[in-house]
């Protein structure tokens, strides 16, 4: 069809129209703005879904002044960054209207865990400004400011601007009358206390005061929530009454449903079955149950339910363990120790702590009373072999730990690098250099006990851990299942340890990959392969 149609004399343009109805539709709606900017933001398909008709119709509440406090819970890979960090922006400046959160005045700042994330959204959102799609509509109603346009920061000839920060960073000078949170966590800092307090901090000293406009301007939340203490939940346990929340779990729980719906704007979730999914058009049952496994169940509760906290409780469940019940130990591929040192014999002090783990490779899938096993192979497996704590000098100490190691015959004594476990790591190097086993110093990389649990918790709800029936092993089955309530915790790390270490170097990732972590790991024995578990 021409573009230009003369009709009873008359001449038409039919690309305006087209243009004015299509302005008029996505002016109205950031949700229809989305789908029409999709293609010059992203390259894969749309995907409909009424969830992000939810968050646009919040967002969209900010924009005509609804809201303005806003927090947004939804599961990773919900397309919240593209919604909230690229579209918004762009679609609030196209509004023809002016007000402190609406027009190519507003003024926006964005903040995310990490600067390049920030980039990333902010050069996305330039782009589709720019895009011949986006200048055809709403092109004569602001120009970006060539001397003000960059990565970190673009600004337009109506007052309006975009600036891109990182969680953390100094703020002064800088505002805004839109001020949008992104994730101010990463997934893998979820349970670092540390990590978390800072970002509060930054929250209550920094961002929580950067509105240009206090009465009038807004903020908007969204992220998955990592822990009971995140930014949403440290905002939520305080909230008198004046943030929306709009919560999103990936499978619906019914007996939430009084307590999270309908919000103020009285939005309320569509479905009504327990269990039902988000957004089953792109994350199917088949795809939530992998996350859900690769996540863990305190993962799944927070990153896809929104409830830091499964139901039931606990790190690390008692029931999780598997038992083993046999005589004799499997054969084992890989056999290491890990070792938590105590700094002083005092009473006040904790225990040295070392616990043995072996690697065995299949299934039991038949067996008798005492030997008859078969084994299925490329299924790695983990099993405690021993474990004890003691309070003990450095000398008595490096005895123990050498005695037990050659006792099981261990092939690598992890020990954490700290002041104590230096020592002792020297000190059984030069009594026993590396004849038997080798000797590495590990660098928990500054996470606290919390997290390293955290980090290995998956393996344990796989079904991956096995531990014999014995009461040492009950011991540090009772002491890890007690964390981090529990009175004592010196054998927690070594579990911690020794996972992380496996995991890390792929003995724990079914495929052929891990036999070839076993092997590199093992290079150092220079010995048979005769049996490694004790007889």
């Amino acid at each position: 069809m021409p573009e230009f149609v003369k009709i009873d004399g008359q001449t038409y343009d039919f690309q305006a129209s087209i243009d004015a109805i299509d302005r008029q539709d996505c002016e109205e709606s950031l949700y229809m703005f989305l789908r029409n900017a999709w293609k010059w933001v992203d390259p894969s398909p749309f995907v409909e879904g009424w969830p992000i008709e939810a968050v646009a119709e919040h967002l969209q509440a900010v924009c005509d002044g609804e809201i303005r406090r806003l927090i947004i819970n939804i599961p990773p890979r919900c397309s919240k960054s593209t919604i909230t960090s690229v579209a918004f922006p762009a679609w609030v400046w196209a509004q023809s209207h002016n007000s402190p959160t609406s027009g190519p005045g507003t003024q926006f700042l964005h903040a995310s865990y990490a600067q390049q994330l920030s980039l990333r959204d902010s050069v996305k959102c330039r782009r589709l400004i720019e895009s011949p799609w986006y200048q055809r509509l709403w092109g004569k109603r602001f120009q970006l400011v060539g001397d003000q346009n960059t990565k970190t920061r673009f600004d337009n000839n109506r007052s309006g601007s975009r600036l891109s920060t990182s969680v953390g960073s100094a703020l002064t000078g800088e505002g805004g009358n839109i001020i949008v949170v992104d994730d101010p966590n990463a997934a893998q800092e979820a349970f670092s206390e540390a990590t978390i307090e800072s970002t509060i901090e930054w929250w209550d000293t920094a961002l929580s005061t950067r509105l240009n406009d206090p009465r009038n301007g807004a903020y908007v939340i969204i992220q998955q929530r990592l822990s009971e203490e995140d930014l949403s939940g440290h905002i939520l346990s305080k909230d008198s009454g004046e943030w929306t929340h709009l919560m999103l779990p990936m499978r619906y729980e019914v007996d939430r449903a009084s307590i999270i719906y309908p919000n103020k704007i009285g939005w309320s979730d569509p479905r009504t079955d327990d269990g039902s999914l988000l957004w089953p058009e792109r994350f199917g049952e088949e795809e939530v149950k992998v996350l859900e496994r690769q996540l863990g169940p305190w993962a799944s509760a927070g990153q896809l339910q929104q409830r830091p906290e499964p139901k039931g409780g606990g790190i690390i469940k008692r029931e999780w363990w598997q038992l083993w019940d046999h005589e004799a130990y499997p054969p084992m591929d890989m056999i290491i120790a890990t070792l938590d040192t105590a700094y002083t014999t005092k009473t006040s002090n904790d225990y040295s702590a070392l616990s043995v783990w072996g690697v065995f490779s299949g299934d039991v899938i038949a067996q008798n009373a005492k030997t008859e096993r078969v084994y299925t192979q490329n299924h790695p497996r983990v099993m405690l072999m021993n474990a004890w704590q003691e309070r003990l000098e450095l000398h008595e100490l490096v005895d123990k730990v050498s005695e037990t190691m050659k006792q099981m015959k261990c092939d690598k004594l992890l020990i954490e690098n700290k002041a104590a476990g230096h020592s002792v790591a020297q000190e059984i190097r030069r009594l026993y250099g590396h004849e038997l086993f080798s000797v590495q110093l590990v660098d928990p990389k500054s996470q606290d006990k919390l997290s390293r649990l955290y980090s290995v918790q998956h393996l344990f709800a796989e079904g991956l851990i096995f531990a014999p029936d014995r009461s040492w092993s009950d011991a540090l089955i009772a002491q890890v299942s007690q964390f981090p309530k529990g009175k004592h915790d010196d054998l927690v790390d070594t579990v911690s340890m020794a996972l992380r270490h496996l995991r890390d170097i792929g003995v724990l990732v079914r495929g052929p990959e891990w036999t070839a972590g076993i092997q590199e790991s093992m290079q150092h024995r220079g010995r048979d392969d005769r049996p490694l578990y004790p007889v």
